[in-house]
């Protein structure tokens, strides 16, 4: 049991080379609540649904993303900018229209994993 911490050195374990495994498997803290900080991101409907538009529209206007979700502009906004904030999308000027678009590579490809259904749509969760 190579990979237990020295403070947990001494608990029983059943399976040695499984706790092994896990330990390996949940790794460094800090990724782990990276990830969590995406999954607390996309547990909001109206934020994962701007994400999906995101994902299948690619760089898109404010008011474009607010059809597109039958959300207002300003929540759209205020969406965006807590996503822009966590470095999940940016924002290209053109003129005086912001297209926005996905940058974090994981997140794109949990969105790519989701819709990969048939037909484009994300899975129906029973």
């Amino acid at each position: 049991m190579h990979l237990v911490p020295a403070e947990r050195a001494g608990q029983r374990t059943i399976d040695g080379h499984r706790v092994c495994d896990a330990i390996a498997a949940v790794g460094e803290p800090e990724h782990v609540r990276a990830w969590a900080d995406r999954f607390s991101l996309l547990s909001d409907p109206r934020r994962l649904s701007l994400l999906l538009a995101l994902h299948e529209a690619g760089p898109i206007a404010v008011s474009d993303l607010a059809v597109a979700t039958g959300m207002r502009d300003t929540a759209v906004s205020q969406a965006l900018r807590l996503l822009r904030t966590a470095g999940i999308v940016e924002g290209e000027k053109d003129g005086r229209i912001v297209r926005y678009r996905l940058v974090d590579g994981p997140v794109s490809a949990l969105l790519r994993h989701c819709t990969s259904e048939p037909g484009g749509h994300a899975p129906a969760i029973p």
